[in-house]
């Protein structure tokens, strides 16, 4: 329990730092592509920025963690990513084992969960928050999503069946899994991936903290073997990953929309 009341303490450090101090970490000051600071998601491509400031942090090893993360938050975020390791293995096996794979080899580890980010989110109060959105509606990318939510509350999720939106109540000590396109692809549409927003807020300063458990960016992802034998007809083609990912960024959110990238 302390450890994602640790990770949220050092977000809200993090964004309470000087407006230069937190750009030393920007697109344009930043040492290394894998430490990002921004607002809203791709403002280039946006009618209406995201009501949202962000830290992204794209795991490569502990030695550039340790080097090039920020000081006041790093230690906590590394300490709740390792922590969260067991949860996603373990999640990761029950849901192959819905698609009869019994054994996650070498190859299939790296599609499930060969790299890893966690984001930074930050919603500050909104003046008029039924004029905009923290996070326009969208699936992630990933295989599986672990977010962290504080008690404020604004997430929600997309029902399939009704098309209305539910919002996902903060629970204390509890963590939200979401599937993410990646799974959908490599499972042929069996596991769907979560569509979801988040809403902007006139009461306080809310922070999320989302680990997104991916593929590698040189891995090929498509239907898995397993659930294609017996003669089921792939629903996507294989494509490589990194491919998926920055199609999926170079445009504004926009539902589900980019799943249609690898529609067979």
């Amino acid at each position: 329990m302390h450890v994602l009341e640790d990770v949220k303490d050092a977000t809200h450090r993090f964004f309470g730092l000087s407006a230069d101090e937190k750009k030393k970490y920007s697109k344009e000051q930043s040492v290394t592509n894998n430490v990002r600071y921004g607002t809203s998601f791709t403002p280039a491509c946006e009618k209406a920025l995201e009501w949202k400031d962000y830290l992204s942090l794209f795991f490569v090893s502990d030695n550039e963690a340790a080097t090039q993360w920020p000081p006041v938050c790093r230690n906590q975020v590394m300490e709740y990513m390792k922590g969260s390791e067991i949860v996603v293995k373990k999640l990761l096996e029950i849901l192959m084992n819905g698609l009869n794979v019994k054994e996650i080899d070498e190859t299939k580890e790296s599609n499930l969960m060969g790299s890893k980010r966690i984001n930074l989110n930050y919603y500050p109060i909104c003046p008029n928050p039924e004029l905009t959105v923290g996070v326009g509606r969208h699936s992630d990318v990933s295989t599986l999503t672990i977010l962290l939510q504080d008690d404020i509350g604004g997430l929600y999720v997309r029902n399939t069946e009704t098309m209305k939106w539910i919002h996902v109540p903060p629970v204390s000590g509890s963590l939200v899994v979401n599937v993410g396109d990646a799974l959908q692809i490599m499972s042929n549409g069996k596991y769907k991936s979560v569509e979801h927003r988040v809403s902007a807020n006139g009461i306080r300063n809310r922070i999320s903290v989302p680990i997104f458990v991916n593929p590698k960016a040189s891995d090929i992802i498509g239907p898995l073997p397993e659930v294609l034998q017996r003669g089921e007809k792939p629903l996507y083609k294989h494509v490589l990953y990194s491919d998926y990912v920055k199609h999926f960024f170079r445009k504004a959110h926009d539902g589900k929309a980019t799943i249609e990238f690898a529609r067979a």
